[in-house]
């Protein structure tokens, strides 16, 4: 009597279909990209796309442009910031009191001391 677990069709260590074989990939073209330390950056883009007009390099993070002679400028990077520090870029001191003010009171009803 046959078990109810056997995977039926396929045998251990098959290779998996190949999909490339019934499907034509999409029309491709090679785009070529230079970064200031003189990195070649190269990859595939779909041939009705447009091209961006900066990519990241992948060795060395500066962005990347079409004209090797003219390689776009170094990024300004953007200095950490804590959470504190953009809640004090959005509220002014009065504001931040009256939130904890008004935080406290909630808090303090809530425990039945207000």
């Amino acid at each position: 009597m046959p078990s109810n677990n056997v995977i039926r069709g396929t045998r251990i260590g098959s290779a998996p279909e190949r999909f490339d074989q019934r499907t034509e990939p999409a029309p491709r073209r090679p785009v070529v990209y230079w970064c200031r330390h003189g990195h070649r950056v190269e990859f595939l883009i779909a041939a009705e796309a447009e091209t961006p007009a900066s990519w990241d390099c992948p060795r060395c993070g500066e962005p990347a442009g079409p004209d090797p002679g003219n390689p776009p400028g170094r990024t300004r990077a953007e200095p950490y910031k804590t959470h504190l520090a953009y809640v004090q870029e959005r509220r002014t001191p009065e504001e931040g009191e009256a939130l904890l003010a008004e935080a406290l009171a909630a808090l303090r009803r809530r425990r039945g001391r207000a």
